[in-house]
């Protein structure tokens, strides 16, 4: 996922929303009181959560049996399942490095990355179906240099490819387990298959404004037009700037991007890779507590739980997760649902949150070296050293001339000044 060039190539950058001064200027968005209330409010609300489900288990008399149940985990799977979220997030970083690299000369660095990836993490769980996290990793991207352009296109086309792979991910369990949904769940499989043509719908939705927006804008100018007229439409000018000015942004970054379908794919094959990280921790959580399960079951049910939760419009999907994992996980749990839903909740939920906050500041010093440069001497490097170790007469242990990591070093940026 390449990004827009920036300074190098004017024409070629995509255009961006700009933030009014009272005095007639231009400036860069803030993530300031926004994002940061949704945040604070989201913790509130799911801390009254937490307190509203301790007290239904006293009530219910279910409390013994919550407390028993979690005296009996095994906390080397948990550590299990802990490291399943890790990989979660490196992923995603890798995800983002692949546009990174793409960029020659992007002052974006790993550290950056990783405070990008926090943000969509801590701001996306804490506000309603992860509304702040675009804006939050958008704001984060321009910390580093870009511009809110640059910033946009990596952004928006890292959401696609997200949003494309959650909807591949949820297509291919169905595929290889309906027959295991229907058997298992009976008739509320056809929830989750509507809950799937929504976000397939969704998906759909976003293609259509990266590939069509004339279209689009046509289409949204006269549902503008329309609904003023009937004076159904209260905020004119947002929807007239989401039209007339987003979708044609979205659509360029996207466009800009795909242009290099190779690193799309592989994008999309990481993005897989990360999902499927998260959606196998229900089969760690369950084995803590000494129980077995289906691997691919597990993961077909992860996927399925997952959606669910992202429809409901309440911070951390309150409401969809309880409810999808007692829908799809109480028969292979069964009186250790309560206490099984509770540790893949912190392991999912609460503990990330918490530990992405302070990645938040995470920011790369030396920007003088974009990544793509880095890892072009470390390949000269390694090359200088394999060639270094192979002896004057051709190959052979004995009498090869063994070059130090500085030579090395000195001979990479040799290499690279040539290039």
């Amino acid at each position: 996922m390449p990004q827009a060039k920036g300074n190098k190539n004017a024409a070629n950058k995509v255009p961006y929303k700009v933030v009014a001064s009272p005095s007639g200027t231009t400036s860069m968005p803030k993530q300031g009181g926004d994002d940061n209330d949704q945040a604070r409010k989201g913790a509130i609300f799911l801390g009254a959560v937490v307190i509203a489900y301790i007290v239904y288990l006293v009530l219910t008399g279910q409390m013994a049996t919550f407390l028993e149940a979690l005296s009996n985990v095994d906390t080397g799977w948990v550590i299990g399942a802990a490291i399943c979220y890790v990989f979660y997030f490196i992923f995603g970083v890798i995800a983002y490095a692949i546009a990174v690299y793409l960029d020659h000369d992007s002052p974006v660095g790993i550290l950056d990355l990783m405070s990008v990836e926090a943000s969509g993490i801590f701001f996306g769980n804490l506000t309603p179906m992860m509304a702040g996290a675009v804006p939050s990793q958008i704001y984060r991207l321009t910390r580093t240099g870009l511009d809110v352009g640059e910033a946009s296109a990596t952004q928006f086309t890292r959401f696609i490819m997200f949003q494309l792979a959650v909807v591949l991910f949820a297509a291919m369990m169905l595929v290889a387990k309906l027959r295991f949904f229907f058997d298992a769940y009976g008739n509320i499989v056809v929830l989750n298959l509507v809950v799937f043509g929504v976000h397939l719908l969704e998906c759909i939705g976003l293609f259509v404004i990266c590939l069509c927006p004339g279209v689009v804008m046509r289409f949204g100018n006269w549902a503008i037009e329309f609904l003023s007229r009937h004076g159904w439409l209260k905020d004119r000018a947002h929807w007239d700037e989401m039209v007339n000015v987003q979708v044609m942004e979205f659509s360029q970054a996207f466009k800009h991007a795909a242009k290099d379908l190779p690193s799309m794919g592989l994008t999309l094959l990481v993005t897989m890779a990360q999902l499927a990280s998260l959606y196998m921790i229900p089969w760690f959580v369950l084995n803590a507590f000494g129980k077995h399960g289906d691997f691919l079951e597990c993961l077909a049910a992860g996927s399925m739980v997952q959606m669910v939760a992202s429809a409901v419009p309440l911070p951390g999907g309150t409401g969809g997760a309880e409810g999808g994992f007692v829908m799809f996980y109480r028969h292979m749990f069964g009186e250790a649902t309560s206490a099984g839903f509770l540790i893949w909740r912190i392991v999912t939920f609460f503990a990330p949150t918490i530990i992405a906050a302070p990645l938040l500041g995470l920011s790369t010093r030396n920007r003088s070296v974009s990544i793509y440069h880095r890892v072009q001497r470390i390949k000269h490097r390694l090359k200088a050293l394999r060639a270094g170790s192979v002896s004057r007469g051709g190959s052979g242990s004995s009498g090869g001339v063994k070059v130090s990591g500085k030579t090395a070093d000195r001979l990479a940026d040799r290499h690279e000044k040539k290039q």
